[in-house]
């Protein structure tokens, strides 16, 4: 008698959203849906917001958190009393990054990961009741940060993710799982190139699937992983060179401030802030933010001072991000578009051409392109040992990105769909396999 697989569940946990898919029994993998006011969703986005309860004597004796569109909703109710997080998955690999403090409790990563992971699954109802004793987990190849410690990442995810329940907790590389959701539509044994692009990583795997013989031709789809490779940045990355670019200049970056009889360049550590949504939060509570106020006084340039300072006081970081995101999506499809950004008094509308988008891009995209390679030279082929290549991630749109291959391979190898599902629904499918540990890594 052959025995039914158990139920299993995989999670990509994204920097910007995380997916959740589950199988039952030998069916196929489903998403698990999210019930809004404005409909079900699936991609639930990867964000916390704490809002303070106030009580007698104006002390905070409640503090109430939400994730996903409900943090975002909560945020845009009451920006100032709201601390919003987003993107937090890119500190996961910071020694660094030790804890932050909302409204004076302390915040390990392994809390901000657990509280999220708490909520989420509250928002899945029913779907996520009874969650099975096994995961897999997402992680990607190369975690974001300029030093990443992989195992500190790992050691945190372990922790959050106990938290929920699970006990047979495993992790799958993030292109591992979009390849095994791809190979369903496979019809003939081929060697696949999955390119997977985050909101903080890029990674990359060649896998090579065989169908084992069978009298029908539908025998047990066999895989062998060749190589992988990753880079730590991807969308969020392309988002802070626009911001770099469009509005940082406008709200004090490169102009001067008066120093006695000297004057000198507004610091720059004020607008690295922005390569990160959550540290717009962290700058706010910070020292620098004095500073910041102070420098309003003797810019030479006051009136851009005063829009960094509203910017900041006022929390506009999550309509900066729209405004962003609407530009990059309008860019994959034309030539030209305008960056609109306006919150408050703040308004900031230029025209940009994709060409100099493309340029201001340049370092990440040649980064992307040495991971590309890597992965070819690590699995002994060249473009022409390739026969599939996979595109999945937000940044797959950005024609640039897709360039790349276009060059290596040519149109009629590459593929692309699932932009969301794919990683959730291929770990799913892992979590069935005989030999897991060809395909994933326990935790501890």
């Amino acid at each position: 008698m052959t025995s039914v697989p158990q139920a299993t569940i995989g999670i990509d946990f994204g920097t910007t959203n995380t997916v959740v898919s589950m199988t039952h029994g030998d069916g196929p993998a489903t998403l698990v849906r999210f019930p809004t006011a404005d409909g079900d969703i699936f991609a639930f986005r990867s964000a916390l917001s704490f809002h303070a309860i106030m009580g007698v004597g104006g002390r905070a004796n409640e503090l109430v958190t939400e994730a996903g569109p409900w943090a975002i909703e909560a945020y845009v109710e009451d920006p100032l009393e709201t601390r919003f997080i987003q993107s937090f998955k890119t500190f996961a690999a910071s020694a660094a990054f030790t804890e932050t403090k909302i409204l004076n409790k302390r915040y390990l990563f392994e809390d901000l990961l657990s509280d999220f992971l708490l909520k989420l699954k509250g928002h899945g109802g029913a779907a996520m009741e009874t969650l099975p004793a096994r995961v897999i987990v997402g992680r990607p190849v190369t975690f974001a940060g300029g030093n990443p410690d992989e195992a500190l990442a790992l050691a945190r995810y372990e922790a959050g993710f106990r938290r929920l329940g699970f006990t047979d907790i495993r992790y799958a590389y993030e292109p591992v799982g979009a390849a095994f959701f791809f190979a369903r539509q496979l019809k003939q044994d081929a060697t696949v190139l999955v390119a997977d692009f985050g909101g903080g990583t890029s990674d990359f795997s060649i896998v090579r699937f065989e169908r084992a013989p069978s009298e029908n031709g539908d025998g047990k789809l066999r895989s062998t992983a060749l190589a992988r490779s990753g880079v730590g940045l991807a969308g969020d990355a392309f988002d802070y060179r626009i911001i770099d670019q469009l509005v940082s200049p406008e709200l004090g970056k490169g102009s001067l401030y008066r120093a006695f009889d000297n004057r000198l360049p507004i610091p720059q550590r004020y607008y690295t802030a922005f390569a990160r949504w959550d540290q717009l939060a962290l700058l706010r509570a910070s020292k620098d933010m004095r500073d910041i106020r102070a420098l309003e006084r003797t810019a030479m340039e006051p009136e851009k001072i005063r829009r960094l300072i509203e910017v900041l006081d006022d929390n506009h970081g999550y309509a900066l991000y729209r405004a962003v995101s609407a530009l990059k999506e309008a860019l994959s499809s034309q030539d030209e578009a305008t960056f609109r950004f306006e919150a408050g008094s703040v308004l900031i509308e230029k025209t940009v051409r994709r060409a100099d988008f493309e340029g201001w891009i340049a370092p990440e995209l040649k980064a992307i392109e040495t991971a590309v390679d890597q992965a070819l030279e690590r699995s002994g082929l060249g473009p022409d040992g390739v026969d599939r290549v996979f595109l999945t991630g937000g940044s797959s749109f950005v024609p640039a990105v897709r360039e790349i291959f276009l060059r290596r391979f040519g149109t009629d190898k590459i593929e692309s769909g699932g932009e969301f599902e794919s990683i959730a629904s291929g770990l799913a499918l892992i979590g069935r396999e005989d030999d897991l540990d060809l395909w994933s890594e326990k935790a501890g």
